[in-house]
């Protein structure tokens, strides 16, 4: 198949999923191996970024998905008639951070961090679509765990939580000092 098949193959495949598609995915559906998808998928976002289009391929982690650009949110939301969400509170910011540094986490955990009960928080960040549970921990009662979502990644337009900012030293050591703990807490819960 031409290059301009193939990239056309890949937006189609991308615009037909509507959710963000794994690169081995698409690798295999076009019969090519990675590091050739790889650099088809860097052109075809590369052309989607140099035109005045309304769509951009964001990367997130290992897969890529066609938003819409930002700047028409708003025309978006009227013609769709979506109602616009609320910014998120500060205590939503803390808990995504919290758990955006430390994933996969406990209720406890978060609660230990931030020092207030998180449950209410945690559970419209689930809603939202920005954490998801992860599992559950191997310790009496099996208390889930949550991590960040793809959405996350969307919402702050970044391709992976390794682009986030690094803590700054007193916050990391606060924070390595409440997961000792936390560790310690875990241990005597599970020498019981």
């Amino acid at each position: 198949m031409e290059i301009k098949k193939l990239q056309g193959a890949i937006e189609a495949i991308l615009f037909s999923s509507g959710d963000a598609v794994p690169l081995d995915r698409i690798a295999e559906a076009l019969e090519l191996d990675k590091p050739t998808t790889a650099r088809l998928m860097k052109s075809v976002m590369d052309s989607f970024h140099q035109s005045v289009k309304g769509i951009r391929i964001v990367q997130l982690e290992n897969q890529y998905q066609m938003c819409t650009l930002d700047e028409y949110g708003e025309i978006i939301r009227r013609t769709l008639d979506l109602r616009r969400n609320a910014p998120l509170s500060q205590a939503a910011m803390e808990v995504l951070a919290v758990v955006a540094y430390h994933q996969p986490v406990t209720k406890a955990f978060v609660e230990q961090v931030r020092g207030v009960d998180s449950s209410g928080v945690i559970g419209n960040l689930c809603e939202k679509g920005l954490l998801q549970e992860q599992g559950r921990l191997d310790l009496p009662g099996r208390p889930l765990l949550y991590g960040t979502t793809e959405n996350l990644l969307r919402c702050l337009q970044i391709s992976s939580l390794k682009e986030l900012p690094p803590l700054p030293q007193s916050k990391q050591e606060d924070l390595d000092e409440t997961t000792e703990e936390a560790g310690f807490a875990i241990e005597a819960a599970e020498n019981k």
